[in-house]
């Protein structure tokens, strides 16, 4: 079994509760996150499906189909007969090897020679992403522990039935009033307006001030976003398995914004607007249907002034009763957005399946 770490103990015991008869090993040879276990009073089977319905601290439950030595060309010269009888021709695979100590070879090298030999002696072919049955290989110093499983065994970030919304988010404006008063308050709003908005990596965020204001502190908000931004940018870019988009940052006056983009969608979140989920048809109409960039206006400490509202192609409220704050109103409209037109972006979306991973 895997867990998280500092909990080896407490599933070791209550494993124990529910064979009490069982052997267990909590944390073997000094590695963590494992426990072993060996069935007394039920088969592995059994003893598997009860710890799975019991023990939530357990994270995976391998039931092992074998053990041998810790060698790639001695797991292949022994797994003949099991991954024969597991594995058909017409499905899928991939190993997956999990190494732990110190060994000549890699788990990319147990990886490549094990498939090999699997694909050899099945005929089935190998698939990475999402294979009809894993191979996993748990190596714990000198033996391995073989186990085949069903590709629900893993659960997907991606899996092919969903849609990434990179490309929705990429026709997205965001335009936010900036927060103003105390310089300490605008800085950290504008962190978390930045952190936001790179978050998903939109077209554009406009900061778009109202009028006359207060200079200094349009400063600090700015130097917030930018702060927020790269911050999130970073992490993205050591994350990612694709290299992120840097969100552009403007500043025009809202009113001249609105003048400017009249022939492009404009739409104002505010709490007067309709509710969200009563507009899917018009959203599909002004977001899936046209190319053109469209414009989500958000306010701050003051709203969007109520004039604009007639130059909007629509005034929405993603949460009756509830007055979002200023920080949150741009990711909260953005999820909103997507949940609502998810199921139709991803129908008519030309591109292809997602396939990525992390």
């Amino acid at each position: 079994m895997k867990t998280s770490i500092g909990f080896e103990r407490i599933v070791s015991s209550r494993v124990r509760e529910i064979d009490d008869c069982a052997e267990t090993w909590p944390s073997p040879l000094g590695f963590k996150g494992l426990v072993l276990v060996k069935p007394c009073k039920y088969d592995r089977d059994t003893l598997a499906k009860l710890i799975e319905e019991q023990v939530i601290e357990a994270d995976k439950i391998i039931p092992i189909d074998m053990v041998t030595l810790a060698d790639p060309n001695k797991i292949c010269s022994e797994i003949k007969d099991l991954v024969i009888n597991k594995i058909s021709r017409n499905e899928t695979f991939a190993v997956r090897t999990t190494r732990r100590g110190k060994h000549s070879f890699t788990s990319i090298d147990v990886n490549v020679v094990v498939g090999e030999c699997i694909r050899k002696y099945t005929g089935a072919s190998v698939n990475l992403r999402y294979p009809d049955k894993i191979v996993l290989v748990e190596i714990i110093q000198d033996h391995a522990y073989i186990a085949i499983l069903p590709g629900s065994f893993e659960h997907h970030k991606y899996s092919p039935e969903k849609k990434e919304l990179r490309s929705f988010f990429r026709k997205i404006a965001v335009v936010q009033m900036p927060y103003l008063g105390p310089l300490d308050s605008a800085l950290i709003m504008g962190k978390r307006i930045g952190r936001e908005v790179q978050n998903f990596e939109v077209k554009e965020l406009v900061i778009a001030p109202v009028g006359i204001i207060d200079a200094y502190q349009l400063e600090y908000f700015i130097r917030g976003v930018r702060e927020g931004i790269e911050s999130r940018y970073n992490i993205q870019l050591r994350s990612y398995p694709y290299k992120p988009r840097k969100t552009p940052v403007y500043l025009m006056d809202l009113h001249q914004l609105v003048r400017d983009r009249s022939n492009e969608v404009i739409i104002v979140f505010e709490p007067e607007g309709k509710y969200i989920g009563d507009v899917k048809e018009e959203l599909k109409k002004l977001i899936l249907h046209k190319k053109k960039r469209v414009n989500l206006l958000f306010g701050s400490r003051e709203g969007i002034p109520v004039g604009i509202y007639r130059y909007a192609d629509l005034v929405l409220d993603i949460a009756p009763g509830i007055t979002l704050s200023t920080d949150y109103a741009a990711a909260a409209g953005l999820i909103a957005l997507a949940t609502v037109l998810y199921d139709e972006y991803r129908s008519i979306n030309n591109e292809s399946p997602n396939t990525g991973s992390r």
